[in-house]
């Protein structure tokens, strides 16, 4: 399948080299492609250069936002959650229309340091509010309850754990599922429509405690029933 992957950072390279890895066809979508190329530097989160990434997976492409996702079956939304709206705008409304839109951002804030708190929560989410800016797309909130290494390498962890899915459209929850089990996931729970994305978002916080309770990201929820 022909993958969009928005967003150059950690989280989409890690999605974008395993959906590779796995044979798909993959674009990463970014403002400014030349731009991405021409720095040198790691980024403020320690990330290599984009272009020193890049040499390792020569069969991943990099263009805009409106290019990938035009040219692609499925987007998956890898960027930061203030910016996604921007940039699902910026990949355009027509390019998104029809498909599945795999969205694992999270509505992350800032603004008063850390631990960072949400922007939306309780009677919306960020998922519902893609899903609102861009009606005719197929929006499926899922993967966001993990760090982007087990994503996409559940097997990372000793034990089988769990993921979640939610959106309004069963054949996107449908194909979300297939790739999530490609990927290795053997539980993944299909919580219902879109607004149950709240759910899964609220989760953050207690991720975040987590994290820095246990010194590390390589952990997840495991839904015993």
């Amino acid at each position: 399948m022909r993958y969009a992957v928005l967003g150059t950072g950690s989280v989409g390279r890690t999605i974008a080299s395993r959906l590779d890895e796995l044979g798909h066809a993959v674009t990463i979508g970014t403002r400014d492609p030349a731009s991405t190329l021409a720095r040198t530097e790691p980024d403020q989160m320690g990330n290599a250069a984009f272009a020193t990434w890049a040499t390792a997976y020569p069969g991943i492409s990099l263009a805009t936002f409106a290019e990938a996702a035009a040219s692609a079956e499925a987007v998956v939304n890898a960027t930061s959650g203030d910016a996604s709206l921007a940039v699902l705008g910026l990949a355009g409304a027509d390019a998104l229309a029809g498909k599945v839109l795999l969205d694992i951002a999270n509505p992350l804030d800032f603004s008063a340091g850390m631990p960072p708190t949400l922007f939306v929560k309780d009677s919306d989410s960020l998922g519902e509010q893609i899903q609102r800016a861009f009606p005719d797309a197929r929006v499926v909130k899922a993967l966001n309850t993990l760090t982007a290494e087990l994503m996409v390498r559940p097997a990372g962890l000793p034990e089988s754990s769990s993921v979640f899915v939610s959106g309004d459209h069963a054949g996107a929850k449908a194909a979300v599922t297939a790739l999530l089990v490609e990927f290795g996931h053997e539980d993944v729970i299909d919580l219902g429509d879109i607004t149950t994305a709240r759910g899964t978002e609220m989760l953050l916080p207690v991720w975040l405690r987590l994290m820095g309770a246990l010194g590390t990201p390589m952990f997840n929820f495991r839904i015993v029933r």
